[in-house]
């Protein structure tokens, strides 16, 4: 869940981040934000054309090579937050409720999901379902999968999801009921993410310590851990014993190119068939090279400037306005992001909103600070804010030039309107402890960050600025703005919860509590013997690889 330049992550229940790269038929699943999808015209303005789908597959396939940014730490679900585990993981690991392509959920592991009173959830679970390593699914491995999650001697990734949940029974062989604290209205939506992943308690206990390093992941999607030759490549077998649609392909090949431009000629080469995640500075070579095709859909992302620190400069809202009225969006989208993006002034990506009624986004977007520069505004406000000459420390790292760039371009920015703006270059394998270690944020105010959202629905964004929230870096605290996202938490209703997220949206804004830069489209290259990748994010927990086959 975190988000990379050109590659990169986020953390639970809200956490995204940029690691080398820069969240049914029940009583009420149809009355979740994440059944909806995006709304049709997701208002996007890219230079792209944003496609719902590649074309479907024509036939099977012996094997095909998949390019990613980096090599996953585990495959271990309670560990998978970023986007080299969850790249390859949604193939093996199935969870409670699926995220389909459209950005929908629909039933996953559970044939049903019912919600009969606010405070509880109960999940009938589909019979016949196999494990890779020989079992067959029954509620106790929900309990035991959830519960791992839950475990605080774990540190699960997810945990966070888990804040409200009182209880999880068996209450029937294939029947398990969650018991909330209070109404939650995120957590159902989360169990279509790694967060509702169902693994074999035999098979993870038989495992230990080793579960997600090596050997059978015992979990039951399409496709089963095959072999991983550490520092190389992730070879996934098809299961032929899958209770779904089976894979279209035998073996799926994920070679470890953690250089960006290794990446883009493998795809040309044709050593690699494909890849996410594609950098950047090289969407121009693989769009005009005849070798394949570049697609680009919904990313549920937004590129921003993330506030580390409320001590000195700025910690007065006229200074972070004043950054965010002096920042070039338009210039760093055409070369941070090489024209494929949308300058913002919201950390929300509009498709999140798919829940909401015309009059709610309206709302939620209408009244949001310009995204043009007004250099002699800003000025003047960081003159009123005895700010000029002061020194800030921005971030910056060669993993990505959406990254790079995006520092320089605060630098400039910065500079025009009279602060002193230094930038400390943090190494690619670095980059990442800045989401997870305070000590890594020492002496740095601000660093590039993109985010995507795990679920269809602003609250995974807006939550992060609770008081403690884990992403909240800078300590920022409202107990008006945490009754708020409290209220949205206990709202099911999706118009009445996305009113209420509106008003969250536009006091995050007018804080300026991070600096909103850009919406940014998920990339996907696919060469002219393969199609059928899904093109949005839901790529992150959905099995797409089985729909990958022969394009003739």
């Amino acid at each position: 869940m975190f988000a990379p330049p050109s590659s990169g992550g986020r953390r639970p229940r809200h956490v995204h981040r940029r690691t080398a790269v820069t969240a049914a038929a029940l009583t009420s699943l149809a009355v979740l934000a994440a059944c909806a999808g995006p709304p049709k015209q997701s208002g996007a303005g890219s230079e792209v054309e944003l496609s719902a789908s590649t074309p479907p597959a024509r036939g099977e396939l012996d094997s095909f090579t998949w390019a990613v940014y980096a090599e996953p730490p585990t495959l271990d679900y309670t560990m998978a937050f970023d986007y080299p585990q969850n790249t390859i993981l949604s193939n093996v690991c199935e969870s409670l409720m699926r995220w389909t392509p459209g950005l929908t959920t629909e039933p996953g592991l559970a044939k049903k999901a019912s919600n009969p009173d606010p405070r509880t959830w109960v999940y009938d679970l589909r019979e016949g379902v196999r494990f890779h390593n020989g079992g067959t699914m029954t509620a106790d491995d929900v309990v035991f999968s959830l519960g791992r999650q839950m475990d605080p001697d774990h540190a699960a990734a997810w945990a966070q999801v888990f804040q409200n949940v009182a209880s999880v029974k068996r209450t029937g062989p294939l029947q398990v009921t969650v018991k909330l604290k209070k109404p939650d209205s995120q957590f159902p939506q989360y169990m279509a993410t790694a967060a509702g992943v169902v693994a074999s308690e035999d098979g993870v206990r038989a495992a230990g310590k080793d579960y997600g390093t090596s050997g059978d992941l015992a979990c039951t999607g399409p496709f089963k851990l095959g072999t991983w030759d550490k520092g190389q490549s992730v070879r996934l077998d098809r299961f032929d014993g899958y209770w779904g649609r089976k894979a279209k392909a035998a073996k799926a090949v994920f070679r470890v190119l953690t250089d960006p431009s290794s990446r883009t000629n493998a795809m040309l080469s044709g050593e690699a068939d494909g890849g996410y995640l594609i950098p950047t500075e090289s969407y121009g070579r693989l769009r005009d090279s005849g070798v394949g095709k570049l697609y680009f859909g919904e990313g549920l992302t937004t590129v921003n400037v993330n506030v580390t620190t409320m001590d000195g400069p700025l910690g007065d809202v006229r200074v972070r306005r004043a950054l965010s009225l002096a920042l070039d969006r338009s210039g760093f989208v055409e070369a941070g992001l090489g024209g494929a993006g949308t300058a913002t002034g919201s950390l929300t990506p509009r498709a999140a909103w798919a829940g909401a009624s015309e009059q709610t986004r309206k709302a939620a977007f209408g009244a949001l600070p310009p995204t043009k520069r007004d250099i002699e505004k800003a000025t003047g406000l960081i003159k009123e804010a005895g700010a000029t000459g002061k020194t800030l420390t921005v971030a910056t790292s060669s993993i990505g030039q959406d990254v790079s760039l995006l520092a320089t371009a605060v630098q400039a920015a910065g500079t025009q309107i009279g602060l002193d703006i230094r930038l400390k270059t943090i190494a690619p394998n670095a980059f990442t402890a800045l989401f997870t270690d305070p000590g890594a944020r020492q002496g740095i105010d601000l660093f590039p960050y993109t985010s995507y959202q795990n679920i269809t629905d602003p609250l995974d964004m807006l939550a992060n600025f609770k008081t403690d929230a884990y992403l909240n870096f800078a300590g920022y605290s409202d107990k008006g703005y945490d009754r708020l996202v409290d209220r949205a938490t206990a709202v099911y209703e999706p118009d009445e919860r996305t009113r209420i997220e509106a008003e969250l949206q536009q006091h995050v804004a007018d804080q300026v509590l991070w600096i909103p830069v850009a919406e940014w489209p998920t990339a996907v290259f696919l060469n002219k013997r393969i199609t059928g990748a899904p093109t949005t994010i839901a790529y992150m927990y959905y099995p797409w690889a089985a729909d990958v086959g022969a394009a003739r």
